[in-house]
């Protein structure tokens, strides 16, 4: 039985989930509850801190998590990223005081300065990466942005969305980001490639159907008539995957294509193909696919 790690709350807590249910596994009922068994799926899931998944993973007591990037590379477990989720995006940047925040400022200019962070792992990797030795990394849990107001630290690096919270703590971000982040998929770095002696069942079909989700999400499906005469651009405008479907209709003249499009542009085709002479132009969502 594949067992899986799901964040138990937090920003990636909700759309892990809703993407597994997509996927067709069973989840929790009661936000409460620790553990769900899917029997139908032969999978069982840990609902665990965000923090701790990459521990679990990397020590083989679970198979498989759902965390983020950062944490993973923060908790240097033994486990590595399989699969991205394009869901829970953030960055993670260095922040310090706004008036002392040149221009040029870079990594650099943090040699012999207090660093606060929740991530003290990924910082310490980082300023190593780049050769720079800090006097001390502060780990905190929470609040890192009042670390510099307190007289904790010098700088901060923490995950910045907006920046609104950073200016109001009298902070700006400087250098370059130390990581851009989002959910992944995560096993033991041991794993193996597909078919593997250490390759865990289950592993490859889970992967399958997260995969199916993230294009059923990105596309959806054209049907429209066309007047023969101008089938050959239609089908430039809906080329599909592979290429698009055409079936006769009972008017010789017209004929029926079917083709995924990418759904960011759907208004934008469906222009183009009515302007071209198409005609029943019907869009579907798709809710789940394998390619």
């Amino acid at each position: 039985m594949l067992k899986i790690a799901v964040p138990n709350k937090g920003a990636l807590a909700e759309a892990a989930a809703l993407m597994l249910t997509e996927a067709g596994y069973r989840q929790r009922r009661n936000p409460k509850d620790l553990v769900t068994l899917d029997p139908d799926n032969d999978v069982e899931f840990f609902y665990l801190r965000p923090r701790d998944i990459a521990i679990y993973v990397g020590e083989g007591t679970l198979d498989v998590g759902v965390t983020g990037r950062d944490l993973l590379l923060d908790s240097g477990a033994h486990a590595a990223e399989n699969m991205t989720l394009g869901f829970g995006a953030s960055t993670f940047r260095f922040a310090g005081p706004a008036a002392q925040v040149g221009d040029g400022l870079d990594v650099t200019g943090l040699a012999g300065q207090r660093i606060a962070t929740s991530y003290a792992g990924l910082v310490e990797d980082h300023l190593a990466a780049a050769g720079v030795s800090a006097s001390a990394v502060v780990r905190l849990d929470g609040a890192v942005e009042t670390a510099v107001q307190l007289g904790v630290a010098d700088a901060i690096a923490d995950v910045v969305e907006t920046g609104s919270t950073l200016r109001s703590a009298g902070l700006a971000v400087f250098g370059e980001p130390i990581l851009r982040s989002e959910a992944v998929v995560i096993t033991r770095r041991d794993a193996g490639a597909e078919g593997g002696a250490h390759r865990p069942a289950g592993l490859e079909v889970l992967l399958r159907r997260i995969q199916g989700v993230l294009v059923a999400r990105q596309y959806v499906m054209v049907d429209y008539d066309v007047p023969r005469e101008h089938l050959d651009a239609a089908c430039a405008l809906t080329p599909g995957l592979e290429s698009p479907t055409v079936a006769p209709l009972a008017d010789p003249s017209w004929a029926a294509v079917r083709a995924m499009v990418p759904r960011s542009g759907t208004n934008k085709v469906m222009d183009d193909l009515y302007d071209l002479g198409a005609r029943a132009i019907l869009v579907t969502t798709i809710h789940a696919c394998r390619l």
